[in-house]
């Protein structure tokens, strides 16, 4: 009988390798995040975010960074160099691209429904309003991407974390406590100046300010380049395992109880009038707040102990997800044109349960059925080729 660490942490992955965890848990977090980005439906109650303070977008980006450690570090491991850095800043690139083009739809979709089913509140929300109030500055700040429309924003941050990626995952590998340090400090600095990257034409920062949740990003990294060394960058301790579990009660209880929401929003509010820096006392999304920071740290710790999560991560069962987490980038911009359509269609028809379970359901099924088309005839360049046939080639 194998022995249960061997299936969840193997002695170290090979280039080219795969962990089914992490398709799998980015799987699930493109579809909890296409459920949040359909306000009002009922299927909302069932994601993460209704755990605690953070939500979804936490893992994917986490996920992200644990992804580019095992897809660049290898091309990395002798040094920095040309190719290894043009392969990850290719890849930013292609995040502007796909970003311009789900913002296209996105724009289409709400004038659409504007012009011909009565959706005229789709222009008055997710920032919207400049593209009729000032559609010059509005065009500019699309194309440079200092104006983001709401729910379209997240490759934005992730395409500038990934300019930085080839310096961070290198300092992962020389120093893993270097770059704890570097993230952590940089998160720290960032809080305290409220660094951003600006706005236009509206005032203030990036909603997902990129300086903020690289820290997430590079966690990821020092978990991928643990794991493929086969070793795991926090280790399974009993007290560890029970504070962490303590904490995740503690933060489903703030949220759900009125009493716990009221006194300790209350405390945050009165530390922060003793002075205490915002982002340490506030579940803050654009600075990462340590709240919204440790429980999602926390999650995280649980779903990765070697017990039961590596079997169901692999389980056959469980493969469409897997499907969905393997083809993430392309998903995830089907998943927001699919998302903003649902929107389209919730405020030109309200409709109930029935509709909502169509949109869900139905989106969900769009893109895996697009994902695993991308899979059958697109094989993930990961793959081992097929074995060589004997006998002569065609000429």
């Amino acid at each position: 009988m194998a022995d249960r660490s061997s299936v969840s942490l193997p002695a170290g992955l090979p280039t080219g390798a795969r962990d089914p965890r992490l398709d799998f848990f980015r799987g699930l977090s493109l579809i909890m995040i296409y459920i949040n980005h359909i306000p009002g439906n009922f299927y909302e109650h069932f994601t993460s975010r209704n755990l605690g303070p953070s939500d979804a977008a936490e893992a994917f980006v986490f996920m992200s960074g644990c992804a580019a450690a095992l897809a660049y570090g290898p091309k990395l491991k002798d040094g920095l160099n040309w190719p290894g850095i043009r392969k990850v800043w290719g890849r930013a690139w292609l995040l502007y691209m796909v970003h311009i083009l789900a913002t296209v739809w996105a724009i289409a979709i709400a004038a659409g429904a504007a012009l011909w089913f009565g959706g005229a509140a789709m222009l008055e929300r997710n920032a919207f309003g400049p593209l009729l109030e000032k559609p010059l500055e509005f065009l500019v700040g699309i194309a440079t991407l200092s104006h983001q429309l709401g729910y379209v924003n997240i490759l934005p941050m992730y395409a500038v974390i990934l300019l930085g990626a080839p310096f961070l995952i290198r300092l992962g590998q020389k120093t893993p406590m270097g770059l704890l340090a570097f993230t952590v400090g940089f998160w720290v600095l960032t809080g305290l100046t409220r660094f951003n990257l600006p706005n236009f034409p509206y005032k203030g920062g990036w909603f997902f300010n990129p300086f903020a949740w690289q820290l997430l990003f590079s966690l990821g990294i020092l978990t991928g380049l643990a794991l493929r060394g086969g070793k795991r960058f926090v280790p399974v301790m009993p007290w560890l395992v029970g504070l962490v579990l303590a904490w995740e009660i503690f933060a489903f209880c703030w949220i759900h109880m009125d009493v716990l929401l009221k006194n300790v929003g209350h405390a945050m509010w009165q530390l922060r009038q003793w002075g205490v820096p915002f982002f340490l006392v506030n579940s803050d999304k654009t600075y990462v707040g340590v709240p919204r920071l440790f429980h999602f740290l926390g999650l995280a710790y649980l779903l990765s102990l070697p017990w039961i999560v590596p079997r169901l991560a692999a389980s056959r069962w469980l493969k469409p997800v897997r499907t969905l987490g393997k083809q993430g980038l392309q998903v995830f911009a089907l998943g927001t044109v699919l998302a903003i359509f649902s929107q389209a269609v919730k405020v030109s028809h309200p409709g109930g349960m029935v509709q909502d379970s169509v949109l869900i359901f139905g989106g969900l099924a769009l893109q895996w059925a697009f994902a695993a088309i991308r899979e059958y005839i697109r094989p993930h360049p990961n793959r081992p080729a097929p074995p060589a046939q004997t006998g002569s080639a065609p000429v």
